[in-house]
């Protein structure tokens, strides 16, 4: 079978989160599986070096076009172009607009169907028109989570059957625990936005002031941030709350081993992977009971409840003190169930599945 698969969220930035963090791993995954499969990889510009080589059964088409590449350019090539993908997979919410072969389409998370203004009026409409149809025309439909999938259900009426579910995974061979003793710090790692609930973790911390830890905000900003600043002067936290801005994998490896918990008081998550990450490193996790979290860290976490400053407060104490060693070792167990080579096992077979009938 030959296998289209948009790949440019892989493609598009060295500092990669969320789907572009998906893209990547998922993409080298596939590359690194034994198939008989052959494959396409079809990008708006040249591969970044560390995308996977070029190989007997694993191709390159690079079609640059500025706008509506999804609409127009891709949906043209898939038709005329020789050879033709037998089934189209699209690693983002857009899939091509019209398509001669199945497509299968990963969705994230619809949490931007509960928050409308966070965007622009026109980037909210494409938002949602463009991930409506690319979910209504696609034959298989990828969700990262459960809950997810019971998202698309609802606001798609999809048919269950048609939806499958992969859970994501992370680098086994950077996210390892340490011997050291952690340090005094709590560890925020993530885009700040305001799905992340970072105003939240600094008032629950501001709680927690007679402490002797501080509070490391790790993450790019993204977008509404600036109240997350201001927040901390108002509270008189400059000294003890530190922002590190983007940090690369060593940086946020070690950030993870050496802080004395993680925590990821969210109101909407599509998955995260970072819970993954501080587990594998032996760090315990709090993280709001909504949304996918509980999917991610079963019994390993501490659940909060992201709108009760007090209930992260607590959280926070219980992970760095009387809990953080059972917690510790219930979150390596925990991963165990995770690996990149499993999603992309069960994402290719969505794809073989995709193509019967047809």
């Amino acid at each position: 079978m030959l296998i289209g698969i948009d790949a440019n969220e892989a493609n598009l930035t060295q500092n990669r989160v969320g789907i572009n963090e998906y893209a990547y791993n998922l993409l080298w995954a596939i590359y690194n599986l034994k198939s008989d499969h052959k494959f396409i990889i079809y990008l708006k510009t040249n591969p970044h070096d560390n995308l996977p080589k070029e190989r007997d059964g694993w191709k390159y088409r690079v079609i640059p076009f500025p706008k509506l590449w999804t609409q127009t350019r891709l949906p043209f090539d898939l038709f005329f172009h020789s050879p033709r993908p037998d089934v189209f997979f699209s690693m983002t919410h857009y899939a091509p607009r019209f398509a001669p072969m199945p497509t299968v389409v990963a969705i994230m998370d619809l949490g931007f169907l509960q928050t409308p203004e966070q965007f622009t009026a026109k980037d909210f409409n494409q938002l949602k028109s463009w991930t409506g149809y690319s979910i209504k025309n696609a034959k298989k439909v990828i969700a990262i989570s459960e809950y997810t999938k019971q998202d698309i259900i609802k606001n798609y009426r999809r048919d269950p059957q048609d939806i499958v579910v992969t859970l994501l995974g992370y680098n086994t061979k950077l996210f390892k625990p340490t011997n050291k003793p952690p340090k005094p710090y709590i560890l925020f790692l993530s885009s700040l936005k305001p799905n992340k609930n970072v105003e939240g973790l600094i008032r629950a911390f501001y709680e927690l002031k007679t402490m002797n830890y501080e509070l490391v905000i790790a993450g790019k900003k993204a977008w509404h941030y600036d109240q997350i600043f201001t927040l901390v002067k108002q509270l008189g936290l400059e000294n003890k709350v530190k922002f590190t801005g983007f940090v690369d994998e060593i940086t946020k490896v070690t950030l993870m081993q050496e802080a004395s918990a993680y925590v990821l008081p969210s109101f909407h998550e599509g998955f995260g992977i970072t819970i993954l990450e501080a587990m594998a490193c032996g760090t315990p996790v709090v993280i709001s009971r909504v949304a996918s979290l509980p999917e991610v860290g079963g019994d390993a976490a501490i659940y909060v409840d992201p709108h009760d400053i007090k209930s992260i407060a607590q959280g926070i104490i219980e992970a760095a003190g009387s809990e953080r060693s059972r917690r510790v070792k219930l979150g390596i167990e925990r991963v165990k169930l995770f690996s990149w080579a499993k999603c992309a096992q069960e994402t290719i077979l969505c794809l073989q599945t995709a193509t019967e009938n047809h």
